[in-house]
């Protein structure tokens, strides 16, 4: 990068003078060059160019402790001199460009090249006035004066169609990606980040930070800015985002100062210096290479400078592509470049989502079909054509009537066209993306900050949610509320005077010195209300406990500043256990430590006495306490830490790297138990949960005791339920192998009981989600839901389907890697976001089961129409308004419905659920011949009904029918009667419930009702309509109104009687084998392949069967004894291995031993495990000899049974 300095690409940065008169001792070149060097390269030029890091400061006019001074004139000058932290994102696609890619679509230029065609061809005039004679019935005749200057109408029509549909695709596009880049905003509000100006310590948008703050970093957090690091703490960095590394880098002041944006902080803590920010930070300066910085695309454009832009383009291709392999994280507005980066990794993160992949199948086979159909109705058109006026009237092709039959062609290819436009489901993807932006939008209120759409929908079919205890379950506002310490265990806070000083003294030091310095508690922001807990949580429980005891922590602190503490263990999963190494006035050091007690006290070879002097503390003593303190704390729901000290001398020095020696030998202060309450709310979530068909479980670092009795006030686990609440170390134990290696068989033992992990570690959250997630013990694959707060769940959250961070509690690097963000912390936040994700896909549900039923009816008329009467009943403009209405308006009015209880009050969907259930099925087909009924008729005998002339075989460019007219009005009235319908899919039999509560539904179908009523009066030629009396109007609302009744009687057959609705797109049980979603991989195979391999599998299985089941009966006929069966059990079972064509294990259909009722039941139970069809012989032939013993009139019986069983078999497969 270093060598990139020299080129263009920098020269508007070169301000080193005017840098200079602004008073800053160095530029933003130079400071950008030196972010550019690591290691000790890096450390020697700040020594050579700064002096050290306080020379810098000094240069950049800040102060390392106090920071910058916040005036608001010194901030402006700094944005102006060294830039915002920001990149400018790429520019939005403008309205034009959106209308121009909808105009892409190739049905709707098909259109438009046939609508072009037809409006050049009806300007034609063949010579003569005899046309008639020329061309014989093509010509037609019957048209009205001026009717055939009028044939320009239908193609300028279709064409303004054309453009209405492009304007409502481009404008749903807009604001679409006006959703997106809002949504993306919200989430870089989201990021503040904690700074020190004016020797406060604040939080300020990750985009006021500017060149010269003093940045405090933490644990989890994702750097925003380039710096040097002032003093740290233990501190880790994972660099893999730019660099491609994946260890961890160690930072120190002294060795490797150097921090770069886009970074995640993997362990410690410290203070920085911020250098560059914005495009002159190091992710900024990729950013900008890979094309994100609008004025790099200014300059792209101008022509002027093509040569130049060529060698450029050369570069950046290079240099972009080794950025690409970098992954920079984000820009600070999130820009598309952004949006491309966070989809790239969702889509090789997980597989397609449950509703994509079953609408991706859908909308490929109802393309085919449409197709078909559209190819077939123009072939038969124009054959129809052919024959009847050169086959049977005999008439010759002259070259004058070619622009006339050529005007016929093209009427029929835009019929056929028309039929394709109806038949393929635009709509589907319009109403998907309708209903989760606006699901997102609602999601918003309902704190779940959706960073992946599809999450939202996926968290519907969720099955199972893996949830941490701290702040999501519990209030996370902790509180010391019992305490063990001067051998006393108080049920409540002693009074500071009952305990020894010395033990106080060092108590209060301890918990000041070892805990971060950002964590504080602060007065209440309303009189009378609780103290404001800042930072680490736990570590505020104990600062208040100082508070408790009359004592002030700051003062501590003010004496022993943070960068005077000499050496910080931070806390981390593998500790669980944070220590602080002090330098005593004498010479010598002294280590405070806290950490989970059982852990803590193991290291504690000594404990302060009722006097304050330390005594031995003998495993013995270690055991009395955890089953006398520990034991009674953890089972009423506390968390209980151990706080503990210990002393070196200085000489010789410890080796403070050396942690095993180090973090031994303590001596114990006290052990106290935190509470921290179960939320209100959450014991109702959990139920609603349980009852939605959702398995909750927790997941916690906590003790056992505490989850435990956490769990049961959550209501995850009741007394006495067989469920299992184990730790981390009985969980490994339980799922690992000999070699030490995750077994799936195990794992499967485990999962489906276990409601409690404690103590676990995030690598344990991960093996039991993958777990769970590739388990193929259920019929359908688990839908995982994963809370995760911390950096080292990053994995976890990731490998779920769905990943929830914590908008308060969680680290930077949580919230990247989730799916949704909950601003409260909350679990009941996750329940609506369940509800949401049920809407979802019922809303998509509910808008197919409409868009089919009028799919099915317009291309059936369409086609048979065609067929029997030379035309379309349904004119392509009249087409094209349908398809409006069914795909834009209907898309919108059904998926914006609001969600209700009774989503929870069912099982979710599942992977292999179809998307058209039995009873949509039976309402499309219900629905779909009562249309047909209707149009059919009013087609043929509607001229006689209504006592007007008929529209069929009207002759090219004939005026509109009223008989026509009725058709197209009656089948739009009853699109809208059966919208109102298709809001319930379950059965339901009230379709209005609720249906005022969604005004955008109400306003689309009275807006559709008016804008037909303009179609039909005032639409003339355009439209085909011709305008229509208040009777027949009557009739046609009528006829839409039946479609409600004809709900009604739908509703009352059952499904049970339906029986071919049963397997209506329903994939067998068979088909859900362990391959299809245990193995991520094979997203790619053909499904028809799999399925035809799957059904040759199973037929060849039934035939086994049944051929085992006449073996059977033949031996019973001979009248052959049981030992005889045994034989031919034996010799077939040879046969059966060479005939079975996969060794993939299936239960047997036929179990005859249970289907009857009888003592065989348990004689079949005891005997030894056979498999397969040697099971079934071996069962059969037991129940053989029992009969033979019996009366035999059972023996016919027994015959019927088993050939009715053979049945069920071939049925089956």
């Amino acid at each position: 990068m270093g060598d990139m300095s020299n080129s263009d690409f920098y020269a508007k940065n070169q301000r080193n003078d005017s840098d200079r008169v602004a008073g800053f001792g160095c530029s933003v070149m130079e400071l950008r060059s030196l972010m550019e060097l690591r290691g000790t390269e890096a450390v020697v030029k700040l020594q050579e160019d700064y002096g050290d890091v306080e020379g810098m400061c000094t240069r950049l006019q800040t102060s390392p402790t106090e920071g910058l001074t916040g005036a608001q004139a010194d901030l402006d000058k700094r944005k102006e001199i060294f830039g915002k932290n920001l990149i400018p994102p790429k520019k939005p696609k403008t309205f034009l460009q959106l209308v121009w890619e909808a105009l892409q679509d190739v049905t709707l230029i098909i259109l438009e090249v046939a609508a072009l065609i037809s409006l050049g061809l009806s300007f034609y005039q063949p010579p003569g006035d005899s046309s008639g004679a020329y061309c014989g019935a093509a010509a037609g005749g019957g048209e009205d004066e001026g009717e055939a200057e009028a044939g320009w109408i239908e193609g300028a029509a279709i064409l303004l169609s054309v453009v209405c549909v492009v304007l409502v695709t481009a404008f749903n596009d807009w604001s679409k990606e006006k959703q997106f880049r809002g949504l993306q905003n919200r989430i870089e509000q989201e990021q503040k980040f904690q700074v020190v100006r004016g020797s406060q310590v604040i939080q300020l948008p990750v985009a006021d930070i500017v060149v010269g703050d003093i940045a405090q970093i933490k644990y989890g957090d994702l750097l925003p800015a380039d710096g040097v690091l002032i003093q740290g703490n233990d501190l880790k960095i994972d660099e893999s985002s730019l660099t491609g590394e994946s260890d961890h880098v160690k930072k120190e002041a002294n060795r490797d100062p150097m921090l770069l944006s886009g970074t995640h902080v993997m362990e410690g803590s410290g203070r920085m210096v911020v250098t560059a920010v914005g495009e002159n930070s190091q992710t900024g300066i990729i950013f900008t290479l890979l094309g994100a910085s609008t004025e790099e695309e200014e300059k792209k454009e101008k022509k002027d400078r093509a040569a130049e832009d060529g060698h450029r383009n050369t570069v950046k291709k290079q240099d972009g592509a080794a950025a690409m392999e970098m992954q920079p994280l984000k820009s600070a507005e999130g820009g598309e470049t952004e949006e491309k980066e966070k989809k790239k990794p969702s889509v090789s993160k997980k597989e397609k989502s449950v509703l994509q992949g079953k609408l991706t199948k859908l909308a490929v086979q109802i393309g085919k079909a449409g197709l078909l159909m559209s190819a077939i109705t123009v072939i038969i058109l124009v054959l129809y054509f052919a024959i009847d006026n050169f086959v049977l009237q005999k008439l010759q092709w002259l070259p004058e009537c070619t622009p006339i039959y050529i005007q016929y062609f093209v009427k029929f290819f835009i019929i056929g066209v028309t039929v394709l436009v109806v038949a393929v489901p635009e709509g589907l993807p319009l109403a998907v993306t309708i209903s989760l932006a606006y699901s997102v939008k609602k999601m918003m209120k309902d704190n779940n900050l959706v960073r992946h759409l599809d999450a939202c929908e996926t968290m519907g079919n969720a099955t199972a949610i893996c949830s941490d205890k701290t702040g999501t379950l519990t209030t996370n506002r902790m509180t010391v509320v019992q305490c063990y310490i001067a051998d006393v265990h108080h049920k409540l806070i002693p009074d500071p005077g009952l305990l020894p000083p010395k033990t106080l003294d060092i108590l209060v030091n301890s918990i000041a010195i070892n805990s971060a310095y950002t964590t504080k508690i602060l007065p209440p922001d309303k009189e009378g209300g609780l103290p404001k807990q800042v930072g680490n949580k736990t570590e505020c429980s104990l600062l208040g406990l100082v508070m408790s005891l009359k004592r002030d922590y700051q003062t501590v602190r003010n004496q022993m500043p943070e960068e005077k503490l000499y050496k910080v263990y931070t806390f981390n999963s593998v500790r669980k256990s944070m220590s602080t190494v002090i330098k005593l006035p004498d010479g010598s050091f002294r280590m405070y430590s806290k950490g989970a007690s059982e852990i803590v006290l193991k290291k504690c070879s000594y404990i302060l006495n009722e006097v304050g002097e330390s005594r031995v503390f003998r495993p013995r003593d270690k055991d009395e306490m955890v089953k006398k303190v520990i034991e009674p704390m953890a089972c009423d729901g506390l968390r209980t830490i151990c706080v503990g000290y210990r002393d070196f001398s200085g000489n010789p020095e410890p080796n403070w790297e050396d942690e095993n020696n180090i973090l031994t030998d303590l001596t114990a202060i006290c052990v106290v138990g935190i509470e921290d309450p179960v939320r209100p709310e959450v014991p109702d979530a959990i139920q609603r949960c349980q009852r939605a068909g959702i398995t909750v479980r927790m997941v916690t670092g906590d003790n056992i005791n505490t989850a435990r009795a956490i769990a049961i006030k959550c209501g995850i686990i009741h007394p006495g339920e067989d469920f299992l609440c184990i730790d981390g170390k009985e969980f490994n134990r339980r799922i690992r192998n000999e070699k030490g290696e995750v077994e799936q068989e195990r794992m499967d033992k485990v999962w489906p009981k276990l409601r409690v992990l404690a103590r676990s570690s995030p690598t344990d959250k991960h093996t039991l989600v993958k777990g769970i997630i590739d388990s193929t013990m259920t019929a359908q694959r688990q839908v995982v839901a994963v809370t995760g707060d911390g950096t080292n769940d990053g994995p976890a959250l990731k490998k779920a389907d769905v990943g929830f961070a914590m908008g308060l509690a969680g680290t930077d690097v949580a919230k990247e890697a989730s799916d949704i963000i909950l601003t409260d912390d909350n679990f009941s936040s996750i329940v609506k976001a369940v509800m949401w994700g049920r809407n979802v896909y019922d809303s998509i549900s509910k808008f197919l089961q409409f868009q089919l039923t009028v799919n099915v009816v317009a291309v059936i008329v369409a086609f048979t129409g065609a067929c029997i009467t030379q035309d379309s009943p349904l004119k392509a403009v009249q087409m094209l308004w349908v398809n409006l209405i069914m795909d834009t308006f209907a898309s919108l009015a059904l998926a914006t419905e609001p969600p209700t209880e009774a989503l929870l009050k069912r099982k979710p969907y599942g992977r292999n659920k179809p998307l058209i259930s039995s009873t949509m099925t039976k309402n499309i087909l219900g629905h779909a011949i009562y249309q047909l009924i209707i149009i059919f008729t009013l087609l043929f005998v509607g001229e006689k009904i209504f006592d007007i002339d008929s529209g069929r075989n009207a002759p090219l460019h004939s005026p509109p029918s009223e008989h026509y007219t009725i058709i197209f009005n009656a089948f739009v009235m009853m699109q809208l009667f059966n919208e109102i319908n298709a809001r319930k899919i379950h059965g339901e039999r009230n379709v209005f419930d609720g249906i005022f509560r969604n005004p955008i539904f109400c306003t689309i179908v009275f807006g559709t009702f008016a804008v037909q009523i303009v179609i039909v009066q005032f639409g003339g030629k355009p439209f085909s309509c011709k305008p229509l009396d208040l009777e027949k109007w009557m009739w046609c609302v009528f006829l839409g109104l039946g479609e409600l009744i004809w709900g009604q009687v739908i509703s009352t057959i059952p499904n049970s009687r339906l029986r071919f609705l049963r397997r209506a797109g329903q994939l067998s049980k068979k088909d859900d084998l362990p391959e299809d979603d245990g193995n991520e991989d094979n997203e790619e195979i053909d499904h028809a392949e799999r399925e035809l391999r799957r059904g040759q599998i199973l037929w060849f299985r039934g035939l086994n069967r049944i051929q085992t089941q006449i073996d059977v009966v033949n031996t019973f006929k001979s009248g052959t004894s049981f030992q005889g069966a045994g034989a031919l059990r034996r010799q077939s079972s040879t046969t059966s291995q060479t005939q079975d064509v996969t060794n993939v294990s299936s239960p047997s259909h036929v179990s005859l031993s249970n289907a009857l009722s009888s003592p065989t039941s348990t004689t079949a139970a005891t005997a030894p495990p056979t498999t397969g069809r040697e099971s079934d012989l071996c069962q059969s032939a037991s129940l053989l000899s029992l009969l033979q013993r019996c009366h035999p009139a059972l023996n016919t019986k027994f015959k019927k049974y088993i050939f009715s069983k053979q049945i069920s078999v071939m049925v089956s497969v």
